[in-house]
């Protein structure tokens, strides 16, 4: 890959870091604010909604846009081209799935957040539980469509597991680049937030294997699904609060990544 390729690529993901970053950030400070109140979390989409009455709002959500797919390119490259040379082996197989899988995710919420921008979409928009419960029904429709959901579920499942030890493990520090050590409070951001998401993942997976195994789409659900669920449990204010505090710190961890991260872009 020529020189100057290789770096609008790498530019382009580190936006789409800070882009990733600045969702998180508003899906935690909604949640937050839910916990508080006692009213309903927003999802992804809903909070990228939330920026197009703000000033410059629309301006904001096209760099997000540009960010967002960004990060969906480099996934994408990540999982076919093998940048990092992971292999073929059974592990390094799962890793390239999950960064299909987020690549997906990403480029969905870019195109979101481009319609955004240009008024192709309101703010009030279904969300990306309403989503959910439509490609799901879409491929509930489909031959062998409840193993394929179910195997979706599964994915999910496993990369909440991946994140799960990601937090564990403190792995996360390994991918960031600097001859001097990660601080430990910046460490601590990317448990945390490694943890919260790795719970949302679960739930969201959960959702997705039900809705497999009764064949109802309505069963489905997404981020903002999740987070009502958490907010429903006993002591469920606190909980969401936590969680919604470890969502909060992911995206502020993910700024630290748009700057440190190491990004392979090409031999």
């Amino acid at each position: 890959m020529p020189d100057h390729s290789r770096r609008a690529a790498t530019l382009a993901a580190r936006l789409g870091f800070a882009s990733r970053g600045l969702v998180y950030l508003l899906v935690g400070w909604f949640a937050l604010d839910a916990a508080r109140r006692g009213s309903a979390p927003k999802d992804n989409q809903q909070a990228m909604g939330s920026l197009a009455d703000q000033p410059f709002g629309h301006v904001l959500l096209a760099l997000v846009a540009v960010g967002l797919l960004g990060y969906a390119l480099w996934r994408a490259s990540e999982a076919i081209f093998d940048p990092e040379r992971r292999g073929t082996e059974a592990k390094a197989l799962a890793e390239r799935i999950g960064f299909g899988w987020s690549a997906l995710v990403h480029l969905g919420l870019a195109v979101y957040a481009g319609r955004l921008a240009f008024d192709q979409a309101s703010a009030g928009n279904p969300s990306s539980d309403a989503s959910a419960r439509s490609w799901s029904g879409w491929l509930l429709d489909q031959p062998a469509g409840q193993w394929l959901l179910g195997a979706v579920g599964l994915l999910l499942i496993a990369a909440a597991g991946a994140q799960a030890w990601k937090a564990w493990q403190n792995r996360f520090a390994d991918e960031l680049s600097g001859d001097v050590p990660l601080p430990r409070y910046a460490c601590m951001a990317g448990q945390v937030g490694y943890a919260a998401r790795a719970l949302v993942f679960l739930i969201t997976g959960w959702f997705l294997l039900a809705a497999a195994w009764h064949a109802r789409a309505a069963e489905a659900g997404g981020t903002g699904q999740a987070l009502r669920t958490l907010r429903d449990q006993p002591y469920g204010p606190w909980l969401l609060s936590l969680v919604a505090a470890g969502l909060i710190l992911f995206g502020i961890f993910s700024f630290v990544e748009a700057r440190f991260r190491r990004i392979h872009v090409g031999n």
